[in-house]
Formats: C-alpha cells, sequence, structure tokens
C-alpha cells in the first residue's frame, strides 16, 4: 500500500485532504483540454490509487467554469493527422486506459462538472460512478462532430447503461449537447447545484462515502462493473460471496454493536 497525498502532478491539480482525493484539470483558458501527457498522468494516478491507503474517494472537479473540452485540437488533435494505423492504435488503446484504470481503481469517484464536459471530458463525466452538475453544465460526446464514429473510450457500452439505448445513441450519432435540465431526467447527473455550492455539495457527497463502510464501498464498485458480464444467476452467486466477504469485517461487527446500542456506526474500513 502507499500514499498519494505528496503526489505532484505535472499535468493536473491533485489534493488529498480527509481521505477524499480532488483532481482537476488546470487549462481553465482553454476549457480545460487533455494532452497526451495528461491521458498519461491521469491514466497512471488512477492506476496508482488501486494501492493507495490514504484516498477513499476520487472528485473529480471543474476548474474554472468548465471541467474539460476533450481533447486539445493543437496538441492532439492535428498531431494525429496523418499518422500510421500502429501509432494511432497506441494511442487510442491509451485514452480506453483511463477509463479502464478509473473504473479499476477501488474508489467511488465522483464528476462535479460545471461548464462544458465535451468528448473525451464527457467520457471523463460518463465513467466517474455518480455525477453532479450545473445547470448550466454542456455535455456532448462529439466524436462524430470530428468525423470519427461515437464508439469512442467505452461510450457505446456504457452510456447506454446510464440512459438506455436509444437515447444513447442520438447522442453518439449526432454530437449534440446534452442539457443539464435533460441529462438530470434521463438519469446521467445525479443531481443539479448552482456553481457556487457545486463542489461543497460535492465533497459533502465524498464526506459521506469517505465515512464508510469503504471496504464495502470498494465491494460495490467492483460489483457494479463486473457483473455486466455476467447473467443473473451469475450475479446473485458473485454478490453472495462479496457480503460474506464484507460479513468478516469489523466494520459489519461495528455497525451491529452500534444499532444494539442506539448508536451512529464509526466505520475505520477494515
Amino acid at each position: 500500500m502507499t500514499k498519494m497525498a505528496g503526489l505532484k502532478p505535472e499535468h493536473f491539480l491533485w489534493e488529498v485532504k480527509d481521505r477524499i482525493a480532488t483532481v482537476r484539470l488546470n487549462r481553465p483558458d482553454r476549457k480545460n483540454p487533455l494532452t497526451f501527457a495528461s491521458y498519461a498522468e491521469l491514466r497512471d494516478t488512477f492506476r496508482a490509487l488501486v494501492y493507495a491507503e490514504d484516498v477513499d474517494v476520487v472528485v473529480f472537479a471543474s476548474k474554472g467554469g468548465n471541467f474539460c473540452s476533450g481533447g486539445d485540437v493543437h496538441d492532439i488533435i492535428g498531431p494525429l493527422i496523418g499518422l500510421p494505423m500502429k501509432e494511432l492504435l497506441a494511442f487510442t488503446r491509451m485514452t480506453g486506459d483511463l477509463v479502464k484504470a478509473m473504473i479499476s481503481c477501488g474508489k467511488p469517484i465522483i464528476a462535479a462538472v460545471d461548464g462544458v464536459a465535451v468528448g473525451a471530458g464527457a467520457i471523463i463525466a460518463m465513467a466517474s460512478d455518480l455525477r453532479l452538475a450545473t445547470p448550466e453544465a454542456k455535455c456532448a460526446f462529439l466524436f462524430t462532430r470530428v468525423g470519427l464514429a461515437g464508439c469512442d473510450m467505452g461510450a457505446c457500452a456504457m452510456l447506454p447503461r446510464i440512459i438506455g439505448q436509444g437515447r444513447a445513441a442520438e447522442l453518439l450519432y449526432t454530437g449534440r449537447v446534452m442539457g443539464a435540465d435533460e441529462g438530470e431526467r434521463w438519469g446521467f447527473w445525479n443531481a443539479l447545484h448552482g456553481a457556487d455550492v457545486l463542489e461543497a455539495e460535492a465533497m459533502k457527497l465524498a464526506a459521506r462515502l469517505a465515512s464508510g463502510p469503504t471496504f464495502a464501498h470498494g465491494i460495490t464498485k467492483t460489483q457494479l462493473n463486473q457483473e455486466w458480464n455476467m447473467g443473473l444467476e451469475q450475479a446473485i452467486e458473485a454478490e453472495a460471496q462479496a457480503q460474506a466477504i464484507c460479513m468478516q469485517t469489523k466494520d459489519f461487527e461495528r455497525a451491529y454493536r452500534a444499532f444494539v446500542a442506539k448508536e451512529k456506526p464509526v466505520f475505520a474500513g477494515d
């Protein structure tokens, strides 16, 4: 196990407080686009979170009124033009690896989206476990608008599971903006909050998750993702095994003793 509070990334902002890590892209003048380097550093950071002993929840926050404008036109899109297939595939695999790392990091991720979340920014929000946004948030899976397919970074697998096949198909074919009210109605956004309180609400939710039971939250995240590929009987059996593991934790015993004593349980993550 490692500690990540002292991490000093080069390509984004990072802070750990009260076992909550806050990530934010830091190019507000360009609405926080991604570069080759920031993709790779984010991927490596989420991979490392699996072993972090001082982080229980991650908040992926906005900066300067925007979340993420996707791949930088000048630093990514331009250089991709004319590359051979082998190098293009290496890039698209790297971007997909960021989503894989987010899914597999073992910690709940909360996206707090203000302003623009488009392209890869929309994907990062999609790959988060919970999504909060402002009424002004604009989310678009705009890959077709730059001549690409809508099937980027897992969108065709994940987005239909969140908002339904027909709605996802429309967004992925057209690349249009999904308004905040529409996104909340469809279940993409868990809640909408004003820009002045968005991050506070995200941190409040993160604090609730960080209060535990954190080991069990990690199991929940694992099952939510693994059960995509299971039949119902497999899923029920997997959940039986997962719950039996959780019943061996001290947090399970703490919850029982607190209930008997008519007290609120204080979880310790073991």
